[in-house]
């Protein structure tokens, strides 16, 4: 099967990291600020299928794959894994790119890495959007997954929590290919990158979040807990929550139509 090209830049630490850009904007417009898409853990550029194509659009587009995902290179374990570094990997993409600002947007962990940009970098933010992405993983199941992944393998454990990720009615299809794709991360890696989500929290932290921000959570929420998204709403100065009903934790894969559409109408509202 053939896979979407992606671009690579080195950074400064010397992990290689692959980037795509999607822009089917009308070429004649002046180019607004873009959009940039951070993926959730275990995730890929791929797991965008179901947003880019009305995204791009309207605005251009930028995804990142996360240091040892997708197609960027997998770190050595002698080289620190930490949010901060996730971060730098984000504003180093951004000058390699010659990008001043971006409008991000953050999946599950990849809303972690944006919300820590929007704390320390507030210029290079132009507005956050957050799905299914709480302040950190220590209140949550998470710290009990890396010795999980250990003993059962990345698949088999991505399976048979599947019902934390999915409603009953999914499609099998997307189910099967969900755990397929996670399945194939380092499992080493993905423990530590865990491990160290599963430590920090920086609820505390929230109101320095200066930019307009969008909320999207699961209504079911199982690996956390749906109060922590009201209690985001209330913390973040300028925040806008949206709940969709009954979903549980993946809603960027199992429910992409109702993410992007919420993104487009708080983009059109608040960006311009």
């Amino acid at each position: 099967m053939l896979q979407p090209t992606m671009a690579r830049f080195t950074a400064s630490d010397g992990v290689a990291l692959a980037w795509r850009v999607d822009d089917f904007t009308d070429p004649w417009r002046t180019p607004a600020t873009p959009v940039l898409l951070l993926h959730a853990a275990m995730g890929a550029y791929r797991r965008w299928y179901g947003w880019i194509p009305a995204l791009a659009r309207r605005w251009t587009t930028l995804s990142l794959d996360l240091r040892g995902h997708g197609a960027s290179a997998v770190p050595g374990e002698a080289q620190p894994l930490t949010l901060e570094r996730l971060v730098a990997d984000v504003l180093e993409l951004l000058d390699h790119l010659g990008v001043a600002r971006a409008h991000v947007v953050g999946l599950s962990a990849g809303g972690y890495v944006g919300q820590r940009l929007a704390v320390e970098h507030p210029a290079r933010v132009a507005t956050l959007a957050l799905f299914a992405s709480t302040p950190g993983l220590r209140n949550s199941q998470a710290g009990t997954w890396p010795a999980k992944i250990a003993a059962m393998g990345l698949e088999a454990f991505v399976r048979q929590g599947v019902a934390d990720r999915f409603p009953a009615d999914a499609d099998p299809g997307l189910v099967d290919w969900f755990c397929r794709q996670t399945g194939g991360n380092d499992p080493a890696f993905i423990g530590r990158f865990v491990t160290n989500m599963a430590s920090r929290d920086w609820e505390d932290e929230l109101h320095r979040i200066a930019c307009p921000t969008l909320i999207v959570a699961p209504g079911h929420e199982p690996i956390g807990s749906h109060d922590q998204y009201e209690r985001m709403q209330a913390r973040i100065p300028d925040a806008t929550l949206v709940s969709l009903p009954g979903m549980p934790h993946n809603i960027g894969d199992a429910a992409p139509a109702a993410c992007v559409g919420a993104l487009l109408d708080f983009l059109a509202a608040r960006a311009g």
